[in-house]
């Protein structure tokens, strides 16, 4: 199987995934009565596991749902130091340089990730180690948060 990082996310026309207190229910506020999930469950099918920071995880956590992800899930971070019980199995630490967490994850047998999370995406795309961006854009102008996409070498 091909290694491969790939990230999928929604930003606003100008450019952000998150507003300026760190929000995504922007998100809903465009109306989808047929609940179109925009590709995701198709996307996730491919997926073997995903890479996320600490604060998209924490915020993923203060969600009232159960835990949204049946793939295995590495969380990049060098702050936390466990799990809560009912996310082992599910849920890793890991931290180091992105080479070598990738190295991890890939001798675990995970080969096509799913990059989440604003610093986590920005960090890989400044290594160069984003394959595929899938964005969809809603039409909403937030003015001001979290930008996709900040300065990059190249």
């Amino acid at each position: 199987m091909k290694v491969k990082n790939s990230v999928f996310i929604a930003t606003s026309i100008d450019g952000y995934i998150s507003d300026n207190k760190g929000g995504i229910n922007w998100l809903h506020s465009i109306p989808n009565p047929s609940n179109d999930d925009m590709g995701y469950n198709e996307f996730m099918s491919d997926i073997d596991a995903l890479v996320m920071g600490r604060k998209t995880f924490e915020t993923v956590c203060g969600f009232d749902i159960d835990w949204p992800y049946e793939k295995p899930v590495f969380v990049l971070t060098n702050s936390l130091k466990e799990i809560e019980e009912k996310l082992k199995g599910k849920v890793f630490l890991i931290n180091g340089e992105l080479i070598d967490v990738l190295n991890q994850i890939h001798k675990k047998g995970f080969k096509s990730l799913c990059i989440d999370g604003g610093v986590t995406i920005q960090s890989f795309l400044r290594e160069d180690l984003i394959d595929e961006l899938i964005i969809t854009r809603i039409p909403i102008v937030l003015g001001g948060g979290t930008l996709l996409f900040t300065e990059l070498p190249k």
